[in-house]
């Protein structure tokens, strides 16, 4: 009798086991919430920095170089849950990058890469990289046992140096969320001053016709197999730029994976599509008006006048024509020269309002972002949109965005990347965020700080130069920098891509590929 007994519970378990198995599916994974937070430098942002930083997103993009008058010069993923406690994020920089947490190989080894929505390759610095920074943290691929080696070599040239390496393949996890053998680049050589300490390498979050490497992005191949709750990514980017007070370490933000995290953004979100008959490449919408100390300026419109959304790129910078137009209508203003040419000075006296549109509502520029820096001796500061051509006749890149918008407008507004349709939304910042909170669906408003912390400061940033450069850059208020300070040999001083963005200009590729591409 114990016999049966046991043997019919035992049948009744598994019949019940089995029934709680197939009678409810399991959903799918929600949205995952990576918080961000902000590596500070002791070393202030410097002319040489802004100079070189837009000399690379004109790479980035196909532009040609600025020149003085001599014209010198896939496989399918498994989803998992993951944990906002096991990722380690960072915002690099007083705004320069925002960056986070990836986990590669098996065991997995964590290492830090720049969100970047402006490109579509993956990769990372090798452990046995002879020619990397020495404070460059790499991933060691004989510590994995699923990791898989091409024969197909990868060399990405930047606007202030390149990386080269082998097309590979490994696991890699993000947010608990796992793609089994994605195609990464991994690093061999790298020009000193491409990576700032910490990071490793750099994540696009871009679509695959502008990926180096061809491969399907890490973001995408989430998407298309349904891991994601929604076919989304989003960001919240805080501000600390010119914060005297910040620490090392400050909350940088919120990168979501899946959704968006409505603690962030008040309102709706008001979505544009990628225009038809344009192939998803960069996150590419029609900036359709812009204003100016509320006076309209002409934009071009069309197909081959498109803005690429990108959180790889600090700054904004657009086609010459829009670029003079905007500084038209801040009276005072001047053209700047040298490696500065495409950059202009203002009144510092003067509080500029900028407004910009995409086609659906309107969304405000502040005045703390636009204003980069006073000129040394002067009442004449800098303003954070430039000119990609530099002042010279050159053309837009062939295929490539005519603007370029980045975190100097993307800290005003809560940001959403979504897959189907290829489109990105915006939403103004909640006051957790740092907004007003008061949204009632115009997208109109000041656009608050977005930032979490108590600290304030009226100096900004304390901008120095290299000798050969104009005259240095403070903030309204603050010590006045010492001409020639940035000219010692501190990389942090002297790195100039990481801070606009990361840039890939020409492509070699060995053994299967063969081909010359322009990111």
């Amino acid at each position: 009798m114990a016999y049966i007994a046991t043997t019919v519970l035992l049948l009744l378990a598994a019949s019940l086991d089995h029934s709680f198995v197939y009678a409810s599916p399991s959903p799918l994974a929600p949205p995952i919430h990576i918080p961000l937070v902000r590596r500070a430098n002791a070393h202030k942002r410097s002319l040489d920095d802004w100079a070189a930083a837009a000399d690379s997103v004109r790479a980035k993009y196909g532009y040609a170089p600025v020149t003085d008058s001599t014209g010198s010069s896939l496989a399918p993923g498994r989803r998992k849950r993951g944990s906002v406690a096991n990722i380690q994020t960072t915002n690099q920089r007083s705004d320069s990058s925002y960056f986070a947490s990836v986990n590669i190989g098996t065991p997995p080894q964590p290492l830090n890469v720049i969100l970047d929505t402006g490109s579509s390759d993956l990769w990372v610095a090798s452990s046995q990289c002879i020619q990397c920074p020495a404070n460059t943290p790499g991933y060691d691929t004989a510590r994995s046992t699923t990791f898989a080696a091409s024969n197909n070599g990868l060399r990405i040239s930047y606007g202030s140096g390149e990386v080269e390496g082998v097309i590979s393949a490994d696991t890699v996890n993000m947010g608990g969320f796992t793609v089994m053998q994605q195609t990464l680049t991994i690093v061999t050589s790298m020009t000193d001053g491409l990576l700032n300490g910490g990071t490793s390498g750099i994540m696009g979050l871009a679509f695959t016709p502008i990926a180096s490497s061809r491969a399907t992005p890490f973001w995408l191949t989430l998407a298309t197999t349904s891991q994601l709750a929604s076919p989304e990514m989003a960001f919240w980017l805080t501000r600390f730029n010119g914060d005297d007070n910040a620490s090392i370490n400050e909350p940088g933000g919120a990168f979501t994976l899946g959704g968006t995290n409505t603690t962030y953004f008040s309102g709706s979100v008001d979505f544009v599509n990628i225009p038809s008959g344009v192939t998803p490449s960069f996150w590419s919408l029609p900036l359709t008006t812009l204003t100016v100390q509320g006076n309209s300026v002409t934009v071009p419109q069309g197909n081959n006048f498109l803005a690429a959304i990108d959180t790889g790129t600090t700054l904004v910078g657009g086609p010459t024509s829009a670029v003079e137009g905007v500084y038209q209508q801040i009276p005072g203003s001047q053209a700047l020269s040298g490696s500065m040419a495409g950059f202009f000075a203002y009144p510092c006296s003067t509080k500029v309002s900028i407004t910009l549109s995409f086609g659906g509502k309107t969304w405000p520029l502040s005045d703390q972002d636009f204003n980069i820096g006073q000129l040394q001796g002067s009442t004449l500061c800098v303003g954070g949109i430039f000119d990609l051509n530099g002042g010279a006749t050159t053309s837009p890149g062939t295929g490539g965005p005519a603007w370029v918008v980045g975190d100097t407008f993307l800290k005003n507004v809560y940001t959403v990347f979504r897959q189907s349709p290829p489109s990105v939304g915006f939403a103004e910042l909640s006051t957790a965020a740092g907004g007003t909170g008061t949204s009632s669906g115009t997208g109109t408003g000041s656009g608050g700080s977005s930032s979490p912390s108590s600290h304030s400061s009226s100096n900004g940033p304390q901008l120095t130069i290299i000798s050969s450069l104009p005259p240095s850059l403070t903030r309204p208020g603050s010590a006045s920098a010492t001409a020639g300070a940035g000219t010692g040999s501190s990389g942090a001083e002297r790195r100039g891509a990481p801070y606009l963005g990361f840039v890939g200009a020409s492509l070699v590729l060995s053994g299967l590929l063969s081909a010359a591409w322009v990111l």
